[in-house]
């Protein structure tokens, strides 16, 4: 792979898992106050209005994939979305985590605690606290309050993976049909990488020689749907509903997110914090998992557009060798990438519906946690219908986060009916509208409308309780 493809690809898994906002806020009328430093080995960012009105705003980023960061600490998911809080007195803060890049939801569930600490001593003790995150943030944004019942007020969860240790298995079932199928008998290593980086390149290779006809892009399509992977990837077209067009946006998340976000290049890092591999894959029948799976039609017509024998590839699958994880790295993962649902604060979740960088069937599997674990009163689960990962505009981030707050004030949720919550941010003007296009290299902008749906995520492919 040549130097400026691989840069090309950093920078979309980047934008994928990490910062979506691009460009600094417009300073308003009164800058706030700003207060930047280092907690034991975390950097911060808060900014306090001149007029505070008492809450803070606790934010949490999603993965930065090294050497890619942004220039600046975010404190909402859309710069437009920052502004208008300071403006209307909101004080806002972000740690950028210790190590900065990777999966640092360990160091981040201690340093946003330190952040939340080093503000009550030197700012002063909000009236509300509130978190909010975005991918990876998510989740941390709910295992900051699961961990500290009575310390947040709300939480606000964007485009999250609630099941982290569920999508590395599921983006290993993804890479092993891959791999079993493009590359039968080749010394490709998945997990535990003796040479990471040539691992990598030989499933780049299979993979992108696969996309050249129609028999790979069969085989290509069945990974995805053992992933659930929609076939919506582009925030800025509309969701494609010719069968070709949807497999080509299929196979944009399957190489853009999952190749290169779980691949061989990916694990050493992962599985250096969890202390081994995580992921596994034994005992699991993929021919069950694919009956199962939202995209078997779309599978089943590629399949015969390609003139592939599913059931022959099914049988592949079903005699390759498994690959077991390690009991200590499982229980790492558990540990502090998993949320439980207790629901200790009430919670509002949102997701674009053609997400494939963390599917959202996430959603789903959370709201099951918190039917068994929390209480489904404090939950309100929400859709935006767009392709993308996080690709929402400010206005439907702002509404969302005045929906919390309006829960937080009242004890009592409004409403939060899609119809309802696109007119509210419909009123904010085209100024809050804007939606970057992640599979665009430059990750250019454009003026999309308010789009709440109504929606039901299909089951997710492999949770891990």
């Amino acid at each position: 792979m040549t130097t400026p493809r691989r840069t090309l690809v950093t920078v979309l898994v980047a934008l994928l898992f990490g910062a979506l906002c691009t460009a600094a806020p417009a300073a308003a009328e009164e800058p706030p106050r700003v207060h930047e430093g280092t907690i034991d080995g975390a950097d911060y960012l808060v900014k306090v209005p001149k007029r505070w009105n008492g809450t803070l705003v606790l934010y949490s980023h999603g993965l930065y994939v090294e050497p890619w960061k942004p220039e600046r600490i975010m404190l909402a998911t859309r710069p437009e979305t920052e502004r208008w809080l300071l403006d209307q007195g909101y004080a806002l803060a972000a740690s950028n985590y210790k190590g900065v890049f990777g999966h640092a939801i360990e160091e981040a569930l201690t340093d946003q605690i330190a952040l939340l600490d080093w503000f009550q001593d030197n700012v002063g003790k909000p009236r509300r606290t509130l978190t909010s995150g975005m991918s990876m943030g998510a989740v941390i944004s709910l295992k900051l309050a699961e961990n500290n019942p009575g310390r947040f007020d709300g939480v606000l969860s964007q485009c999250g993976e609630y099941d982290t240790n569920g999508t590395w298995n599921s983006a290993l079932d993804m890479l092993f049909a891959l791999k079993t199928l493009l590359a039968p008998g080749a010394d490709i290593d998945l997990v535990r990488p003796r040479d990471p980086q040539a691992a990598q390149a030989a499933l780049e290779a299979v993979v992108t020689e696969a996309q050249k006809t129609e028999a790979g892009r069969a085989r290509i399509a069945l990974a995805g749907a053992l992933g659930t992977v929609p076939g919506w990837a582009l925030a800025h077209e509309p969701e494609p509903a010719a069968p070709a067009d949807r497999l080509a946006q299929q196979a944009m998340w399957v190489a853009g997110a999952y190749l290169y976000g779980y691949g061989p290049a990916a694990r050493p890092e992962i599985e250096h914090r969890a202390g081994g591999n995580p992921s596994s894959n034994t005992g699991i029948d993929y021919r069950r998992q694919l009956a199962r799976s939202s995209g078997l039609d779309l599978v089943r017509q590629a399949y015969r557009t390609g003139g592939v024998d599913l059931e022959a590839d099914l049988d592949r699958l079903a005699a390759a060798p498994r690959i077991s994880a390690d009991p200590k790295a499982e229980a790492y993962m558990h540990r502090y990438t998993v949320a439980r649902g207790t629901t200790p604060s009430p919670v509002l979740t949102t997701h674009t519906t053609g997400d494939g960088g963390a599917v959202a069937g996430q959603v789903r599997w959370y709201g099951d946690q918190v039917r068994r674990n929390g209480d489904p009163a404090l939950l309100r689960q929400t859709y935006v219908s767009r392709g993308g990962h996080c690709s929402f505009n400010a206005a439907e981030e702002i509404v969302l986060l005045r929906t919390l707050l309006s829960r937080a004030d009242t004890g009592r949720w409004p409403s939060t009916e899609p119809r309802r919550l696109t007119a509210a941010a419909n009123t904010l003007g085209d100024g809050y509208r804007l939606v970057p296009e992640l599979f665009d290299p430059q990750g250019k902008e454009k003026a999309m409308p308010p789009s709440f749906t109504r929606f039901t995520p299909p089951a997710p492919p492999r949770p891990s309780r």
